[in-house]
């Protein structure tokens, strides 16, 4: 099994580069839809309402992400508390269910290796970088980095507070110089997809 260890600041363009990547067969494992997956969980719901309140539920009992977000990011020492307290809860639920998964799929290899991309925020800060084979950074221009936030409707608070994690946690340094590769995803989906298609050649070659 090759892994592929995806890194980038939020907006950088990193789910384009997994999506590249899926259309050559490999595997993506999105940690944000696992994350999904956890909030629906009936022991974390019900934790996030003790902590929270029952008005972080819609009309079915599921867990109102935004009016978390609205909770845990944010300029006062309470939301930097709650996100704390949040990641605590999430986190390591996310993190056995990508293992669980990793396992998995070993399992099922026939001889040839498989190709698992990790689509994980802050992946090097979670500490996933020496599970990985191969890391790939995506960056691209801020401009283009703040057109694409903007279009996700997220709050400024919401916004300062993500960097702050990248901005706090993140150092390169370290980081193996052989196992790098980089994707500029500041241009068009044919040159972003032409540099993945190059990284993709390059496992085989």
């Amino acid at each position: 099994m090759i892994i592929i260890g995806l890194i980038g600041r939020i907006g950088s363009g990193k789910s384009t580069v997994a999506q590249r990547f899926a259309v050559h067969g490999a595997h993506v494992i999105d940690a944000d839809r696992i994350a999904h997956e956890v909030l629906d969980e009936g022991d974390v719901v019900r934790q996030i309402v003790d902590r929270f309140g029952v008005d972080v539920l819609d009309a079915d009992g599921r867990i109102r992400r935004r009016a978390v977000a609205d909770r845990v990011f944010g300029p006062t020492p309470d939301h930097a508390r709650a996100l704390e307290w949040l990641e605590a809860l999430v986190h390591p639920r996310v993190r056995s269910r990508i293992e669980a998964q990793l396992t998995a799929l070993q399992a099922r290899e026939d001889g040839h290796d498989m190709v698992v991309v990790l689509d994980v925020p802050l992946l090097v800060q979670a500490g996933w970088a020496d599970r990985c084979d191969r890391l790939v950074e995506v960056s691209c221009s801020e401009e283009i980095r703040r057109q694409r936030l903007a279009a996700r409707h997220w709050g400024l608070a919401e916004q300062k507070a993500r960097e702050a994690a990248w901005n706090r946690k993140y150092a390169a340094v370290g980081l193996p110089s052989e196992k790098m590769s980089t994707v500029d995803a500041s241009g068009d989906l044919a040159y972003t997809s032409a540099q993945v298609d190059s990284i993709w050649s390059g496992l085989s070659g």
